[in-house]
């Protein structure tokens, strides 16, 4: 067996994953854990039978195989318990060449040739190699300096696989925000805050740059925001409050609206910058007025920031073009795992999941397809 890497190193992109502490899946019960996925005529039957195969109790328990141990934090989030990539790699990889795999880098996917051989680009030049059956994790479009740059579509699209278009997910989208809020707020962080996009609700944090906003509730809710014609956000800047109860906090004010509700309410130096700044907003008149903007401070959006910049990305090959053992319908014997698919998911440890999931059925599959049968 041989796995063949474009990079000079194995597992570039998994490292990247844990440069902040390698979120690999989540503790959240399978019923909500599938409800974090979505797709293109993603079919959920397939899909939850997939997990029920290698789920995140499995992926922990093939982790601590590897004698790294791991644990739950805030949120379900499951972590290793250095928080690191790298150890979890290296014993992977040391596993992979104890059970006779071989590593060859460099080694770029460039197409299928003659006699159904896989040909690839090397800094020699280009070579093909025969296989009884490939399993093809090419990765998205995001982070394409770990040689995920989604160049492989051209390669599969002359055999007539649907493709739906990548997109970026889990990604910052941009705003048009006066010159004053950025001076006043740039980089500042709207904390405990509830985000709304079409009736779907958030909870978290955002941080205010300089294009607009980042964030975990914010990439939660990107599926919803791409299907917008005109994207927008409405924050609730105190969910823990009513609008009555903000309201009544307020109580008496005629003047200096936006000061003392940051006194009153605790608001942030964020929230209140967008209170001040914001257009069409005020000015303000009454307690009343500026309670409603407090509970429904809509955001409007331009655009998302570039695929190149997102966490994951959307879109991929489409489900119709795969069988129930993720093999290509037109290429057999060619399988496909990770973010090639059109599927999508937040972040909190459903992406690495999924990733490993897909790899495991895909790669169970190819054992079968290659062996021998009576």
């Amino acid at each position: 067996m041989t796995l063949f890497d474009a990079m000079p190193s194995v597992g570039r992109k998994f490292l990247i994953a844990g440069k902040s502490g390698l979120n690999l899946t989540n503790e959240e019960p399978l019923p909500q854990f599938l409800d974090r996925y979505s797709g293109t005529d993603l079919p959920q039957l397939e899909w939850r039978t997939r997990f029920e195969t290698f789920d995140n109790h499995d992926l922990r328990e093939w982790a601590a195989s590897l004698g790294v141990g791991t644990f739950v934090s805030a949120g379900g989030k499951v972590f290793p318990e250095s928080m690191k990539a790298a150890p979890l790699l290296r014993r992977w990889v040391s596993r992979l060449r104890a059970l006779g795999v071989t590593f060859r880098m460099r080694h770029r996917w460039s197409g299928i040739g003659a006699d159904r051989r896989i040909e690839f680009s090397t800094p020699a030049g280009t070579c093909s190699e025969h296989a009884d059956a490939v399993v093809l994790a090419l990765g998205g479009a995001s982070w394409p300096q770990t040689g995920s740059d989604g160049q492989w579509l051209d390669n599969l699209r002359e055999y007539g696989i649907s493709i739906t278009p990548f997109a970026p997910a889990n990604v910052g989208w941009e705003s048009d925000w006066p010159t004053g809020l950025i001076e006043a707020v740039e980089g500042a962080p709207l904390k405990n805050i509830a985000v709304q996009v079409a009736g779907q609700r958030s909870l978290g944090e955002l941080v205010i740059t300089r294009y607009g906003l980042e964030g975990a509730p914010l990439y939660r809710l990107t599926p919803l925001i791409r299907k917008a014609l005109r994207p927008e956000l409405e924050i609730d800047l105190k969910p823990t409050l009513t609008q009555s109860e903000i309201g009544s906090k307020l109580g008496g004010l005629q003047r200096n609206f936006v000061r003392e509700a940051r006194r009153r309410l605790n608001l942030s130096q964020a929230a209140a910058a967008l209170l001040k700044h914001l257009p069409d907003r005020g000015p303000w008149r009454n307690p009343e007025q500026i309670a409603r903007e407090i509970k429904h401070c809509k955001i409007s959006l331009t655009r998302p920031r570039p695929i190149a910049e997102a966490i994951s990305s959307a879109g991929g090959i489409a489900w119709r073009s795969i069988d129930q053992q993720l093999m290509l319908e037109q290429l057999p014997g060619i399988f496909l795992a990770g973010e090639m698919i059109d599927w999508e998911a937040p972040t909190g440890g459903y992406l690495l999941q999924a990733c490993f999931t897909t790899g495991t059925h895909a790669g169970l599959a190819a054992l079968d397809w290659a062996r021998p049968h009576p």
